[in-house]
């Protein structure tokens, strides 16, 4: 009986860990879905870590909104590069807009994350997307615990609240920071006064 000389067989997961990390080396523009919200994600790669990937948000305008960080493991439907690539790489290098650069951030545990993100910017943003793809939390860093965090939050009406609330760790998908929307809030809000933090 002849014998079959078998390749070597890569997960769904190895192959998207490669298109990512060959999408941050080679700088290039990444499109992809996810389960919890219509339409795809653009943007550049900033950074990698065991379970969050960190990305350069290009918004609908083709103009760059910030930071977000995904779990790999909601990725689907991964370009790279994305289509249309060169379009939008052409309006950015008109634009003047550069991929900026990485923030002082340490995606090596989610705690970590949001740790480093609470330092780094004014505003974190939280979603809970497999409980509520529609409602996301903004605010600052509060505490931080094995399994979850304490967040003092800022409304759409720029006024926060005067007790933070508690979510689980395990159930955060996403996190955001720097985008316009953020900066709008903290321009208004500004530092929260009622509510004694320590910085994470």
């Amino acid at each position: 009986m002849a014998r079959v000389k078998r390749g070597r067989n890569y997960s769904p997961m190895s192959q998207k860990q490669s298109k990512l990390a060959l999408a941050l080396r080679d700088r290039v523009l990444v499109r992809f879905t996810r389960p919890f919200e219509p339409g795809d994600v653009k943007g550049y790669l900033i950074d990698i870590g065991p379970s969050f990937f960190l990305l350069a948000l290009i918004d609908g305008r083709i103009r760059f909104d910030g930071f977000q960080c995904f779990r790999k493991r909601d990725v689907r439907k991964l370009q790279v590069p994305a289509k249309y690539a060169a379009f939008a790489e052409s309006v950015l290098k008109k634009r003047g807009e550069r991929i900026p650069m990485k923030p002082p951030l340490d995606l090596t545990s989610l705690p970590e994350l949001l740790s480093t993100a609470n330092r780094a910017f004014p505003l974190v943003t939280i979603h809970r997307e497999r409980l509520d793809p529609d409602i996301c939390h903004i605010g600052r860093v509060v505490s931080l615990a094995k399994d979850n965090v304490s967040l003092l939050e800022i409304g759409p009406d720029a006024r926060w609240d005067k007790k933070p609330e508690t979510y689980r760790l395990r159930e955060i998908t996403r996190v955001d920071f720097g985008g316009d929307y953020e900066d709008a809030l903290h321009l208004i809000g500004s530092a929260p006064t009622s509510h004694k933090h320590r910085q994470q």
